[in-house]
């Protein structure tokens, strides 16, 4: 958190430098109120990068894009419905929005939007006090009508008004009191938990383009935990991902100190020190943190009590990629994304075989060649499933885990593994045995592989013989 001083020197800064100062001077010279708001304004009292440009303005669209178009490199309109127009000035990009209001109506999923008159009115229905601030320009007159700048110092989350109307605005702004609280490491207020709470089920006409947007920001996040937990004790994510909740249910067979859901959340933080620590400099990997999120999901449904009162999850691997691909879908995710993470839950388990005994080189193979691309998110969550307290067996899974990717290295090196094929093609088999593109074709493909697999490449002449003796056998 930077004192205040710091903060208004920095914004005054960022006001004064080109081409933000030319674009206050235009919109002075037109008549019309300009005001650096929300994000920016927060985010340099923490001390936080101010990166996107958010402004209100008291000018309409076509007002915006006439003052815009002549000093900008290029304007977009696609937010032209909701009172804002897009605009590159140099290397700063900018979003300028008539001051309004979004509310919804008792059935609609998306928000409507009215234009206000004054930037006061337009911050007090804004989501959160916080977020409430904004910086006049030229003037650099700091706006805070609601004590945002009190609440952020003492970090805490309020809304501007009472949280009923403001959550009756826009029920996305449950969800997105969770990301902050993770984001910004702030305390909820109790009112606002309250409110959450009891207003839950008017997310349902939120549309689920909406959700997993808000769902993908707090899942990259530093952070994520508080902002899950308390979408769990307020009852939103039933509504939103009920399978995190139903974890809470489940006791986990390889640490009986733990629930699953407390797993989970550990695995999840453990799977994004592993991202930091290999991937530093890239932005948050959702495909491995929703598989860490998701990964378990599978046990309630496959939950067995063994004589003597041990319980078991039976194939919830399997099970689980199928719940989190009908979760992902729909939540509307892309279907790369939702075969991506369904392949990891498929998978989360398949290292466990090797801490018992080392694999052959076939079975390193075919491990590399089932994660595919993969590969590497699969490393991670393996790596993060182990959270037990027994630290011998904690030092030997890790210990069985460098083997394996030390043997995936070195087996890299020798056979080029994330592109294992056999040693003939598709042309190479229908000339050797004399036959069309077909079904015979993909089962000599097939048979290949696998001694490629088994045995490692086997040079063309060898898997020549192999495949003429196959063919021969079939014929027979």
């Amino acid at each position: 958190m930077q004192s205040v001083a710091e903060a208004v020197t920095r914004l005054q800064a960022l006001a004064a430098s080109e081409p933000l100062a030319t674009l206050a001077e235009r919109f002075t010279a037109a008549g019309h109120e300009l005001a650096l708001v929300g994000g920016p304004v927060r985010d340099a009292f923490l001390g936080r990068p101010v990166n996107d440009l958010d402004f209100a303005t008291s000018a309409h669209p076509d007002d915006i894009v006439r003052i815009v178009r002549p000093i900008a490199d290029a304007h977009w309109e696609i937010g032209r419905a909701f009172g804002t127009i897009g605009a590159r000035l140099g290397d700063q990009t900018v979003e300028i929005t008539t001051y309004r209001s979004d509310d919804y109506s008792a059935n609609s999923r998306k928000p409507e939007v009215h234009f206000g008159d004054t930037l006061d009115g337009d911050l007090v229905r804004r989501d959160f006090t916080m977020n409430a601030l904004a910086l006049r320009l030229p003037s650099l007159t700091l706006v805070d009508p609601s004590g945002g700048l009190e609440h952020l110092l003492a970090r805490r989350l309020l809304t501007p008004g009472g949280p009923e109307q403001s959550f009756g605005d826009d029920p996305l702004r449950m969800l997105r009191a969770a990301r902050f609280a993770a984001q910004l490491d702030v305390e909820v207020d109790p009112a606002v938990i309250e409110a959450m709470t009891g207003m839950r089920d008017r997310l349902s006409i939120v549309s689920a383009e909406r959700v997993r947007d808000e769902l993908v920001k707090l899942l990259s996040t530093e952070r994520p935990r508080p902002g899950l937990e308390l979408l769990v004790d307020t009852g939103i994510a039933e509504l939103v991902l009920p399978e995190l909740p139903a974890l809470r249910l489940e006791v986990d067979e390889h640490a009986h100190h733990k629930d699953v859901y407390e797993h989970t959340l550990t695995v999840l933080e453990q799977a994004i020190d592993l991202e930091r620590e290999r991937h530093p400099e890239q932005p948050a990997d959702v495909v491995l943190r929703l598989a860490a999120l998701l990964h378990d999901i599978g046990k309630p449904a496959t939950k067995k009590v063994e004589s003597g009162g041990a319980v078991s999850f039976h194939h919830h691997d399997v099970v689980g990629a199928k719940l989190a691909r009908k979760r992902l879908t729909a939540l509307r995710f892309d279907k790369d994304t939702i075969a991506a993470v369904s392949r990891l839950i498929e998978l989360h388990l398949r290292f466990f075989g090797y801490s018992d005994a080392p694999w052959t080189d076939s079975g390193v193979r075919r491990y590399v060649r089932d994660a595919g691309d993969e590969l590497e998110r699969l490393h991670m969550l393996t790596r993060a499933d182990v959270t037990t307290r027994n630290r011998r067996k904690e030092a030997r899974l890790r210990g069985a885990y460098d083997e394996l990717e030390s043997r995936i290295t070195e087996l890299a090196e020798q056979e080029e593994l994330q592109a294992i094929r056999p040693d003939l093609d598709g042309e190479q088999i229908m000339a050797l045995l004399g036959v069309r593109p077909g079904p015979i074709v993909g089962e000599a493909y097939r048979f290949l592989l696998e001694q490629r697999l088994d045995e490692g490449p086997l040079g063309e002449d060898e898997a020549e013989r192999r495949l003429r003796d196959w063919y021969a056998a079939r014929e027979e």
